[in-house]
């Protein structure tokens, strides 16, 4: 029993310690990192089915934007926003059991309009499957933006 114990806690501080790491991300060449081929990803650059997802529509300017990810951002749970630029915002959300992070990122490039398309990217650091994980979480990003754009028109 002692053995079984250990070996949980151990297997439990490794992958702690392995989801601590952030990747390599950002915006090159005017699109997201792509998605790698373990299906605990989602992306609305991607190009294949099993990690796309479709871009957020959002009315405002860059700063308007911005401000309205930070206020969805600050009310889902384990969540924290980690970088920011003019147009880009990558956050972090963290499971509350095993502590396993996952990272989410936001880039909506200047438009000559108020209508912004925010391209989105959300990706497990560990493990091989998320379960839908990521993309529940960004249409739950997408139903918050969306209330979050009604109030301000």
């Amino acid at each position: 029993m002692q053995k079984f114990i250990l070996a949980s806690v151990s297997s439990v501080w490794l992958l702690t310690g392995c989801s601590s790491t952030p990747p390599v991300l950002g915006v090159i060449n005017g699109q997201l990192t792509p998605c790698p081929e373990k299906p605990n990803c989602v992306s609305s650059f991607a190009k294949d089915k099993a990690h796309y997802i479709a871009p957020i529509q959002h009315t405002g300017t860059a700063l308007d934007i911005k401000n309205d990810i930070f206020n969805v951002l600050k009310n889902m749970p384990n969540s924290m926003a980690t970088q920011t630029q003019d147009n880009y915002v990558r956050a972090e959300f963290t499971s509350k059991v095993f502590r396993f992070v996952d990272d989410v990122e936001f880039y909506f490039p200047d438009t000559e309009t108020n209508n912004t398309t925010i391209h989105i990217r959300s990706a497990s650091r560990v493990g091989h499957s998320d379960f839908g994980v990521n993309q529940e979480r960004v249409e739950q990003i997408r139903s918050q933006l969306g209330k979050a754009d009604k109030i301000s028109n």
